[in-house]
């Protein structure tokens, strides 16, 4: 998972009525567009050739990706219900924490006390050092008095069922010689119900003892509280409250949420890829230790198994606080509960996502080679190791199986990485030449970083390269062949980290789309997963996701549902085949206005000019007379004419493009001044402008000032033309300009050539691949449809070939705009059979569809 230190989404606004009227024609002319007509009819052809054998598809072809973004571990897969259970939360974690976030005091009876979170000598354990303690000031009289604390769980509360068991337990110790009473009970938000029968326990002893019980809830409820109170005097510590429900997936103490788990099993995924992510290389890379340790850290496969209670908290790298609850244990005993194939990653020692820093620290890096080697021998070795052992006595004598690891993760610093990602494979291929050891090419499908990466990882001949990128659906639909030209004998492709921006139906077709790509190069492309796997609705980091969830309900999306069918029915080999192309996709010179804006950046324009390609004058604005040609497309920002310059002076706003000139403009020159005032950005200037969600910008000195490229946005969503490593200095005027020729687009800064780029990729909506399923003889034929006109093909099996008249077919079809939700779930697949299969024949596939044909053949 990439983070540019920004969320750049579609501007969500209009510009002008003659923009809006502009795209609503350009729809009209365009198949994959939404809103052309759904009665119209496509023909195609797709011949297959039975005779020619394809490449082989593995059996961890497709997977999952699962880092803790999101909520994906606490209040989400990890099934405990109590919110900061150990006290552990702080401000580094994320600035509204507190050692009691998610906890409040009560009192009943008229009980006094006072509670307060406390790292002392008297602490559960160096690796768990805050715990609670609970002065009691006496019961007041009251009957039932007691004081204590009262837990209001993730989202709306604890959530329950009726008649399902859930299991209590807490690390308590007192200095009352008589023992302190205890009263653990569930109850809704109000306080008005209880939920379940209360607890009852006597805390005995200055030592710390866990207690436990188990509450069986008597009504349904999303709502719930868990209080946990103290009666008597003296003081009681209180740590590692937990309430967790019996049933989880598989059954499992210390578990996983039964119906987060069931869907991700039902995807047949062939690998988990585990624990991410930016969180795995981001922080410091030194160890969990007194004293002077770091609160922030990127994720060591150490602190995170043995009792859960002895385990160290960190910060998350998305803004939270991971308890290591569910730690590597547990991530690989579920990939063996699934099925999945264990791919753990480890930290490089070159942060990402970002932070971009390499560790220079020889006897550090040493430390966490051994740190992998351990790994292997946690996952692997016998119970006579010493890992091995550790994994035993975890409850897992046998080996869990490990074949391959991966080193970092989108690095930003290609050379630093590959030093010393060369360490970490040469011991490991060393003392375990079983293992692939993968690299990585950073966070982009192109540009310097992922040029240079694949250099080097070619040039040592690596196994397995990570490719990792997140476009829009035009780019997944534009680049179907991005693998046909890949070398045959060079690395092998993992592809662990895709997906088009948005959730809606549209954005799966074109994924599918992709994926067919991606299997007919699969001897290239040997993994894929989508990401990210899960997404709390209450705690959002990033979207699009897989699988969304809140405390008592989870759903698949439209593109959980694209996945699930590739993923249940990949087949054994690729069959060759070939399909006609869309007649008369819309083509032209890119047209559009033309816009400045800015990304938390302060930033001054001048001397606007725009020119026709015979030198005719379009727009001139010196701003001498106000700002009065530009329109204020998003509302963001504050804008002012001061000192003959158009100023944005607001360097908190995000995108505060403004808008100036005809969206029917093409063939021409864009002129200007540019200065960067004050802000962690440069600035940005847009052309080819049709609305607030359709332009191309020049971004200049964006992710915090790290590198320069134009992105173009269709629908809000962007793929990237063009980038370099340019920055911008503060103070500095720079005279820009942007050259449009049809659908050639040239750049230049300070009268030099900065890059230039051709659009015309061509946005096919119609795309197939056919596999076979050796164990059932069958041919799969997957077709995708992406386009709002139904597609009549003509498919030819190839002479010779004897079918059964009979196919089984799958369908996902919809409006391409639907999204599906907790309550409603539109896009669904369905099942039919279809009578007409011949060895030619004809079928229509449904606009806005995926369609998988399984025709069984016979010899």
């Amino acid at each position: 998972m990439r983070s540019t230190g920004r969320t750049r989404r579609g501007l969500g606004l209009t510009v002008s009525a003659l923009l809006t009227t502009s795209l609503a024609a350009a729809l009209l002319t365009d198949p994959t567009a939404a809103g052309a007509s759904s009665s119209a009819v496509t023909d195609y052809s797709i011949t297959v050739d039975p005779d020619r054998a394809g490449p082989e598809i593995d059996d961890a072809m497709y997977g999952v990706f699962y880092e803790d973004i999101n909520r994906a571990a606490d209040g989400g897969l990890y099934a405990e219900l109590v919110q900061n259970r150990s006290f552990e939360y702080d401000a580094a974690d994320n600035a509204s924490y507190t050692p009691l976030t998610s906890w409040t005091e009560t009192a009943t009876g008229g009980a006094t006390g006072t509670a307060r979170v406390v790292n002392d000598a008297a602490r559960l354990n160096e690796n768990n050092r805050d715990y609670l303690r609970l002065d009691l000031h006496g019961d007041g009289g009251g009957a039932g008095a007691g004081y204590g604390v009262t837990n209001s769980g993730y989202n709306t509360g604890i959530a329950v069922q009726a008649g399902k068991k859930y299991d209590f337990s807490v690390w308590a110790r007192t200095e009352n010689p008589t023992g302190t009473p205890l009263t653990i009970g569930l109850h809704t938000a109000s306080g008005s119900t209880a939920l379940a029968t209360p607890l009852r326990a006597t805390v005995r002893g200055d030592r710390w003892t866990k207690y436990t019980g188990t509450l069986t809830a008597r009504a349904t409820d999303t709502t719930g509280r868990l209080a946990v109170t103290a009666g008597g005097g003296g003081t009681v510590r209180l740590d590692m409250v937990s309430l967790f429900p019996r049933d989880t997936y598989q059954s499992r103490p210390n578990g996983l949420r039964k119906d987060l788990a069931e869907k991700i099993a039902a995807l047949k995924p062939g690998f988990l890829r585990f624990p991410g992510g930016c969180l795995v290389n981001t922080g410091s890379h030194k160890s969990y230790e007194a004293p002077g340790w770091e609160r922030k850290r990127s994720y060591q496969w150490k602190d995170t198994v043995g009792p859960v209670e002895e385990r160290p908290t960190n910060a998350n790298f998305w803004g939270y606080n991971q308890s290591y609850g569910l730690g590597y244990y547990e991530y690989f005993q579920f990939a063996e509960d699934i099925g999945a194939t264990p791919l753990p990653v480890v930290p490089a020692l070159v942060t990402g996502c970002g932070q971009n820093k390499a560790t220079d620290d020889p006897e550090l890096l040493k430390r966490h080679i051994q740190d992998t080697l351990d790994l292997i021998e946690f996952a692997n070795g016998p119970v006579t190791s010493t890992w091995g052992k550790k994994r035993a006595q975890m409850g897992h004598p046998t080996p869990f199986g490990l074949d391959r690891l991966e080193v970092g993760n989108e690095e930003n610093l290609p050379d630093a990485f590959f030093e010393r990602f060369t360490e970490f494979r040469e011991a490991i291929e060393a003392k375990h030449p079983e293992i692939t050891v993968i690299s990585n090419s950073g966070p982009d499908d192109s540009g310097v970083t992922f040029d240079r990466a694949w250099e080097l990882n070619r040039a040592a001949k690596v196994k397995m390269v990570d490719e990792h990128y997140y476009n829009s659906p035009r780019w997944f639909l534009e680049n179907n062949n991005r693998y046909d030209s890949y070398d045959r004998q060079g690395p092998k492709v993992f592809l662990g980290e895709y997906a088009s921006q948005d959730n809606r139906f549209s954005n799966s077709l074109a994924e599918a789309a992709y994926m067919t790509g991606l299997e007919r190069n699969a001897d290239v492309v040997k993994m894929a997963s989508y990401a990210p796997l899960l997404a709390n609705e209450d705690y959002i980091q990033w979207r699009p996701d897989l699988i969304w969830f809140d405390n008592a309900a989870a759903w698949g999306s439209t593109s959980y549902e694209a996945q699930k069918l590739f993923m249940n029915n990949v087949g054994d080999q690729v069959v060759p085949s070939q399909a006609s192309a869309t007649p008369s996709l819309p083509s032209g010179p890119i047209t559009g206005a033309v816009g400045l804006s800015t990304w938390a950046t302060s930033a001054a324009y001048d001397d606007v000019q725009v020119t026709s390609a015979d030198g005719s004058t379009l727009l001139s604005d010196d701003f001498s007379g106000g700002d009065g040609k530009w329109t204020k497309a998003t509302g963001t920002g504050s804008w002012q004419v001061r000192d003959g310059a158009y100023v944005q002076s607001d360097t908190a706003a995000e995108n505060t493009m403004v808008i100036a000139g005809d969206s029917g403009w093409q063939n021409y020159d864009l002129k200007l001044k540019a200065t960067k005032r004050a802000g962690s950005e440069g600035f940005l200037i847009a052309f080819g402008v049709k609305d607030t969600g359709n332009y191309y910008w020049w971004n200049l000195g964006g992710w915090g000032n790290t590198r320069s490229a134009v992105e173009k946005a269709t629908d809000g969503a962007k793929q990237t033309m063009a980038e370099d490593g340019t920055r911008i200095e503060t103070g500095r005027a720079y005279d820009v300009r942007t050259e449009v020729r049809g659908r050639q687009v040239t750049l230049y800064l300070d009268g030099k050539k900065w890059g230039a780029f051709t659009d015309d990729k061509v946005a096919e909506p119609f795309r197939q691949v056919v596999t076979r399923d050796k164990a059932t003889g069958e041919l799969i034929v997957k077709v995708v449809n992406a386009q709002d006109a139904a597609a009549r093909t003509r498919i030819d099996l190839g002479q010779g070939v004897k079918v059964r008249r009979t196919a089984r077919l799958t369908t996902l079809q919809g409006d391409p705009d639907a999204v599906n939700t907790a309550t409603d779930q539109p896009i669904k697949p369905s099942s039919s059979t279809f009578d007409g299969v011949d060895s030619t024949f004809s079928y229509t596939f449904p606009a806005n569809s995926i369609t998988f044909m399984r025709i069984a053949t016979r010899k």
